[in-house]
C-alpha cells in the first residue's frame, strides 16, 4: 500500500487528528503551524531545531509513533530515514506538506471553489518557469502566486482564500509523499541524473517526477526533445479530455508550442491549431534575459513551458508577452556581480546539479570560463558535463567536501586544464581562498575572462543553502572592487 494514500481525509478530521511532523524547515512550521490553527494535536520530530518537541531516537524509543495518524515530512528526509521506515512498518500515513496543503485547499473569496493548481518539476528550470508563468497570471489579472519548492509553503498559499490560481514548484522530494494533487495543468521540463543518492536510481527519480501528471484535469505539458518526458506523459492517469502539450525550440506540429523566426506561438490550445500557429509573444520579449553571448536556449524552453501552462488555464495569449517582458529572475541565476579589470565575475550558485552546470557554461565563449565548481555531489558524476563543456574551460577551482568526482572528470576529458583544489577543512574561508584563487587564474588570460560560479553541486557540506553560497561568493567579489 502507498504509505501516504490513507490519513484523515479532511480539514475536519485533520482538526481531531495526532499529527507527527518531521522536519522543522520552512515548510514543516508552515505545517506545524496550519495544523494548531485546526486544532490538531501536533508533535514535532528534528535532530536540529531546538524547539522541536522530540529528538528522532527518543521520540521512536518512547513508542510514540503508534499513538500518531499521520505524519507530515520535510522534503529533505529520505525514505529510508529510521522514523519514516518505521511509519510504514507501523501502517501510519506519510504525507508530504504538499499532500497536506491539498487536502486542506479552500474555496476562494469569488465563491468559487479552491483555487487551482499549475505545477511545475523537472531537474533544472523549476523556478524560473514558476515565476514566468506567475508574471504571466498576473498580466491576464489573475490573482496568482509562485509558491511551494521556490518560497512561500504550499500549505499557506493553499488555505489563502484571496489567490485565484497557484503557480506550483514541487521537488522529487515533495512528489515522492504525494499522491491526491490533481493540478490542472502539470510540467516537467526535463529530467537528468539528480539526487540519485536519496531516491536510489535514475528511474525512481523520474517516477517520483511523473508523479505530477496524476490526475491532472486539463494538460500535461512535456518537452518535446526529453524522450523522459514524454514517456512520463503516456504512462500518467489523467482525466478524461487532458491533453499532452509539447514544447520545442524548432517549429511546433498540432499540439505543441515552439518557435518560428523568433516568435513563439501556439498549436496546443488555438482554435485553429491545424492551420495555424497563433503568436504568443517575440524573442525581444525575452531580451532582458540574455547573457553575454545571447539568449540562453533553456531560458526559452522555460517560457514556452510557461506559457502552455497558463494557456491551459485559459490566459489570453496577449498576455503572454505582456507576463515574459515583466519577469525578472532572482538572485544566484547567471547574475553578474562585478567586473574587475576586465574580468566578470558570475553568480550561478543556482546551478547545483550537472544539467544546469552544462546550461550555464554554455552561454559563455570558449576558453573564457575560470569555473569555480563543487559542493555536495549527491551521487552524481560528471563525465557528460566536463566533456560536453571542455571546450568552455580556462581552469577550475573545486571547492566542497565532494571534489573527487568533479575531479576525476576533469583529468578524463579536459586534462590540459588547470585545476585548482581548495582545501575544505576551514570552512569559514573557503569561499575567500576560492575568489582569490579565481582571481589568479583569470588575471593570467586577462580581459575577456569570466570567473563562473556554477557548482553543480549542492551546498549543505559548507553552506546553508546555495543563496548562502551566492551571497559569500558576491560579498568576496565586491571586497576586489576599487575603494572610495
Amino acid at each position: 500500500m502507498d504509505d501516504s494514500a490513507a490519513g484523515p481525509a479532511t480539514a475536519q478530521d485533520l482538526g481531531r487528528a495526532r499529527v507527527v511532523v518531521a522536519g522543522l524547515g520552512v515548510s514543516g512550521r508552515a505545517a506545524r503551524d496550519v495544523l494548531t490553527g485546526l486544532g490538531a494535536h501536533v508533535t514535532t520530530v528534528d535532530d536540529r531545531a531546538e524547539d522541536a518537541d522530540h529528538r528522532v531516537d527518543a521520540f521512536l524509543a518512547a513508542g510514540l509513533l503508534d499513538a500518531a495518524d499521520v505524519v507530515v515530512v520535510s522534503p529533505g528526509w529520505p525514505p529510508a530515514h529510521p522514523l519514516l521506515a518505521a511509519a510504514r512498518a507501523a501502517g501510519v500515513p506519510v504525507w508530504s506538506e504538499v499532500e497536506l496543503a491539498w487536502r486542506l485547499r479552500v474555496g476562494r473569496d469569488t465563491g468559487d471553489g479552491p483555487a487551482p493548481w499549475l505545477a511545475v518539476t523537472g531537474t533544472n528550470g523549476k523556478t524560473t518557469t514558476v515565476e514566468m508563468l506567475d508574471a504571466i497570471l498576473r498580466a491576464a489579472g489573475r490573482r496568482s502566486a509562485a509558491v511551494g519548492n521556490v518560497g512561500t509553503p504550499v500549505v499557506l498559499a493553499a488555505t489563502d482564500p484571496a489567490l485565484d490560481v497557484l503557480a506550483v514548484e514541487l521537488s522529487s522530494f515533495q512528489l515522492h509523499h504525494t499522491t491526491s494533487v490533481a493540478a490542472q495543468a502539470a510540467a516537467v521540463l526535463n529530467v537528468a541524473a539528480d539526487h540519485l543518492d536519496w531516491h536510489g536510481s535514475l528511474d525512481a527519480y523520474a517516477a517520483d517526477k511523473g508523479r505530477i501528471y496524476s490526475g491532472v484535469e486539463v494538460a500535461c505539458v512535456y518537452n518535446a526533445a526529453d524522450p523522459t518526458t514524454e514517456h512520463l506523459v503516456r504512462e500518467a492517469d489523467v482525466a478524461d479530455g487532458a491533453v499532452a502539450v509539447g514544447f520545442t525550440l524548432g517549429a511546433p506540429s498540432v499540439g505543441q508550442v515552439g518557435l518560428v523566426d523568433h516568435v513563439l506561438v501556439d498549436r496546443g490550445f488555438a482554435a485553429l491549431r491545424h492551420t495555424h500557429a497563433q503568436e504568443l509573444a517575440t524573442l525581444d520579449d525575452l531580451a532582458h534575459l540574455a547573457g553575454p553571448d545571447g539568449l540562453a536556449p533553456h531560458v526559452v524552453q522555460d517560457a514556452l513551458a510557461a506559457a502552455a501552462l497558463a494557456l491551459a488555464h485559459g490566459v489570453p495569449p496577449e498576455a503572454v508577452g505582456a507576463g515574459l517582458r515583466s519577469y525578472r529572475p532572482g538572485a544566484h541565476r547567471i547574475a553578474t556581480v562585478a567586473e574587475v579589470d576586465g574580468v566578470r565575475w558570475v553568480d550561478d550558485s543556482k546551478a547545483t546539479n550537472a544539467h544546469a552546470a552544462a546550461a550555464s557554461l554554455a552561454a559563455f565563449a570558449p576558453g573564457s570560463v575560470v569555473w569555480l565548481a563543487g559542493g555536495l555531489a549527491k551521487g552524481a558524476t560528471f563525465d557528460d558535463l566536463v566533456a560536453s563543456r571542455a571546450d568552455r574551460l580556462h581552469a577550475v577551482v573545486l571547492i566542497g567536501v565532494d571534489a573527487a568526482p568533479l575531479a576525476d572528470a576533469l583529468a578524463r576529458h579536459a586534462p590540459q586544464v588547470p585545476v585548482v583544489r581548495v582545501d575544505p577543512g576551514d570552512t569559514g574561508t573557503v569561499m575567500t581562498r576560492a575568489v582569490t584563487e579565481a582571481r589568479r587564474l583569470a588575471d593570467a588570460r586577462g580581459a575577456g575572462t569570466t570567473v563562473l560560479l556554477a557548482p553543480a553541486c549542492a551546498s549543505m557540506d559548507q553552506f546553508s543553502s546555495y543563496a548562502e553560497r551566492g551571497e559569500a561568493f558576491a560579498a568576496e567579489v565586491r571586497a576586489l572592487l576599487p575603494r572610495g
